[in-house]
């Protein structure tokens, strides 16, 4: 911040505001981070996980954050919204539409037994995916 400040002395009153108003709080930032990723893209623990990391917070803030964002919220229900929405008009009963889901489910941040779980719904071959794609790796 030094470096990129038009006006050294401009840099000590505006930490002490930014820490007045609690933008300077990896706590605070890692949970709304983590809640409005949820809410709003509707990714899964992982993603929100990764993401907190990428952003440079703390392993142990981060793991905090996503379990508390993420308690009490069923997985498999977040995977069906996050397949109907992303996936409307397509058929799920073609085995490459169903296994771009499944992929696009697992980027997204959800374990493959969600995953799964929720693709069974369009496709009751849902369960050969993940073999495949085991195999292919």
């Amino acid at each position: 911040m030094r470096a990129r400040a038009a006006d050294p002395a401009d840099i000590e009153p505006t930490l002490s505001r930014l820490k007045e108003y609690g933008y300077l709080n990896d706590e605070r930032f890692a949970e709304s981070y983590a809640v409005a990723r949820r809410d709003n893209q509707g990714f899964g623990r992982f993603r929100v996980l990764q993401d907190l990391r990428k952003r440079r917070v703390a392993g142990t803030v981060a793991e905090k954050a996503s379990a508390s964002a993420f308690a009490g919220v069923d997985e498999t229900a977040q995977a069906l919204a996050f397949v109907e929405r992303k996936f409307r008009g397509k058929d799920l009963s073609e085995e490459k539409h169903l296994a771009s889901a499944y992929r696009r489910l697992r980027a997204a941040g959800f374990g493959s037994g969600a995953a799964i779980a929720a693709l069974k719904r369009f496709n009751a071959r849902a369960e050969e995916i993940e073999e495949v794609e085991e195999t292919e790796e």
